[in-house]
């Protein structure tokens, strides 16, 4: 290809691109001069575009406002027009429709407003007051004033929120509903986020399942289990998702399982023995409680007997996540009796032994961002410590029969505090009201000494306003469901109920309320009950006799019976048994353990038979003896025939 030259180059500029140049360097577009844009331009377009627009806009609404006026003026007139006693009024009427700015006009019109007027008078308000001009346009009755039907509504909205401040009023508590689940005491209250599905735990080692949907009036659970075998069950609680559900017992392992019961992780165990309990990666003693995080899922937490609160993770069972070592102010080892986190998942607050509330950063495990010593009564077990649906408010339940509202943002001394509540279990709940407007707890009593009482305080007088007499043991646990409206406690009789409200409450117990009782199926009852004749089972029955042949053809086939014994091993032994005879002492030995070698002989006379030898020949005993061992003497034993010779003659005879 040749190049072309400079003529040829300013000829195809100033006519337009050269389009063999365009294929030669691939794109059609090659030579052309770039489009400029200029913004502002394009941004003042824009704008005188929109304001047309909106005066476009506002002239239709204009022009469509005035056609309605005018139909409705027309309307009136001719309502008006068969009342009226002549046709002049209504000329006047339509004469002072024409609207009229100047200020003469206006005050002629309004002095002269009580002969035009076709209506009732204007109510006294609106006379006196001077910002309420009449147009000369109306005609026929007046509106009603508005601003006293905004007034009585306005009484209106505030007695309907008198009864929206009355916090009690929600209270849920008209119907109810037991669930048996044994005969100790429930420990443990969980309800997925959901509220469809209840589990329950106690001192019984049970964890039971109860489907609010599933379930009829019998109130029975679907499924019960022992995930910890023989620990108190002492936390249930369903994770953030409601896959998942933290079983906290007297055990130092906790463990996750899943929806139906089937177990997920568990937590793995510390070692004992070292000091640090930072360096170990697990908990070394019971546990106490444990609480899932609101916001991360598969991260909870747990508190136990060793003096640490440690973050774990559901995907890292063999380590905890962090581990957080709370201190008196001498900075001894003091034991946490229960956790939680705060709303946002920021926050960790656990209450310790010594009665004072720990509040730490999720992120930093050194020192409690938070720390009040004297909360509660030291050496008493703080058993709950939750925080308000705002995250300002926190609530702790003291083992000294205490209640007590903290805000965290001035955590220096508590809000409120309310005596006079008995407790004696180590897991004693209290609660939030789904609007945080109320604070509810439980009593305990001795057994046989009262009724077990839920009590209400309001949060912002923390005045005593409600209570509820459960039943006659102590209430260990309570949860108030903000989606279900339904409040679930735990008895220490072994018994959970829910109480609800038809009009206010959702789902949940008012599910199963409305089904009957299943009745049990006839097939069944039938195939209950059996009539046992004698020997009528093959197990009763005696054996009959059989063939020989059949069973020596089957010892034939077994392999034990039918092996053939092992023959005498004849010379030495071989294959680990022992020959008759051989060369060796191994095999003399043996062969003559077996030999009989009693002797039968007299033993006097084995003795005596040795006794010539000896006097013949001493050598062990008599030579040590020689020199003062007497002479021995033996008495002389006559035989048989002497005896007859020196008998008398009247015994010969005799004899």
């Amino acid at each position: 290809m040749e190049r072309p030259g400079p003529s040829e180059v300013t000829g195809s500029d100033a006519s337009g691109p050269d389009p063999q140049l365009a294929v030669t360097m691939g794109f059609t577009g090659f030579g052309k001069k770039a489009r400029t844009f200029d913004l502002e331009a394009m941004f003042e377009q824009t704008r005188r575009t929109a304001v047309e627009r909106s005066r476009k806009t506002l002239e239709a609404r204009e022009k469509e406002e005035e056609m309605n006026r005018e139909k409705e003026l027309r309307r009136q007139n001719e309502d008006i027009e068969p009342t009226s006693s002549g046709s002049n009024v209504v000329r006047d009427c339509s004469k002072s429709s024409s609207r009229d700015t100047s200020s003469s006009e206006s005050e002629e019109s309004s002095g002269s407003s009580d002969d035009e007027l076709i209506g009732p008078p204007l109510p006294l308000k609106m006379m006196k007051e001077p910002g309420n001009h009449i147009e000369e346009d109306i005609v026929g009755p007046l509106p009603p004033p508005l601003y006293e039907d905004a007034e009585d509504d306005d009484d209106d909205d505030d007695g309907d929120s008198e009864e929206e401040e009355n916090p009690v009023q929600k209270i849920p508590d008209s119907h109810e509903i037991t669930l048996k689940h044994g005969t100790k005491t429930v420990s443990a209250l969980g309800l997925d986020p959901s509220g469809a599905r209840l589990v329950t735990g106690g001192y019984d080692y049970d964890v039971k399942f109860w489907d609010f949907a599933g379930m009829d009036a019998s109130f029975k659970a679907f499924r019960s289990l022992q995930p910890c075998e023989c620990h108190q069950i002492k936390s249930l609680q369903y994770s953030n998702t409601g896959d998942m559900i933290l079983v906290v017992s007297g055990s130092s392992q906790a463990k996750v399982i899943d929806r139906d019961g089937f177990e997920v992780m568990e937590c793995i165990k510390g070692d004992q023995y070292i000091v640090d309990m930072a360096n170990t990666k697990g908990h070394t003693a019971m546990l106490h409680t444990g609480s899932w995080h609101p916001k991360i899922k598969g991260e909870f937490m747990t508190c136990s007997n060793d003096a640490t609160v440690r973050t774990w993770e559901v995907e890292n069972p063999r380590k905890q996540r962090s581990v957080f070592k709370p201190r008196t102010a001498q900075g001894k080892k003091v034991i946490p009796t229960t956790c939680t986190y705060s709303r946002d998942g920021n926050l960790i607050a656990a209450a310790c032994q010594n009665g004072s509330i720990q509040i730490w950063d999720r992120n930093l495990t050194v020192h409690p961002k938070f720390h009040y010593k004297q909360a509660h009564d030291p050496g008493t077990d703080t058993s709950c410590v939750t925080f308000s649906y705002d995250g300002n408010v926190l609530a702790s339940r003291g083992g000294d029969d205490t209640l007590k509202l903290w805000d965290i943002r001035q955590f220096n001394k508590p809000l409120f505090s309310a005596s006079g509540l008995p407790t004696m279990f180590p897991m004693t709940d209290c609660c939030f009201s789904p609007d945080d407007k109320l604070v509810v707890t439980g009593t305990s009593v001795q057994r046989g000494c009262g009724s077990g009482k839920l009590v209400f305080f309001e949060r912002r007088t923390f005045q005593r306003v409600y209570e509820i007499d459960i039943t006659d043991a102590s209430v260990v646990r309570c949860l108030w469901h903000p989606k279900l409206n339904q409040i679930m406690v735990g008895t220490g009789n072994g018994l959970a109920k829910v109480y609800y409200d038809p009009n206010k409450s959702q789902r949940g117990a008012k599910l199963c309320v409305v089904k009957t009782q299943r009745k049990a199926k006839q097939a069944e009852t039938l195939t209950q009950d059996y009539i046992i004749t004698p020997h009528a089972l093959p197990m009763f029955r005696e054996p009959r006799q059989r063939s020989t042949r059949k069973q020596l053809e089957k010892d034939r086939l077994d392999p034990l019976k039918s092996h053939k014994p092992e023959p005498p091993v004849a010379g030495p032994g071989r294959g680990g048994r022992v020959g008759t005879h051989g060369g060796t002492l191994s095999s003399y030995i043996v062969k003559n353990i077996a030999l009989d070698k009693t002797d039968d002989s007299n033993p006097r006379e084995a003795i005596l038979r040795h006794a010539k030898a000896a006097e013949d020949n001493p050598y062990w005993v008599s030579p040590a003896y020689s020199k003062t061992q007497p002479k021995t003497m033996f008495a002389q034993v006559e035989s048989d025939d002497e005896e007859t010779k020196n008998e008398p003659e009247w015994k010969k005879r005799k004899i």
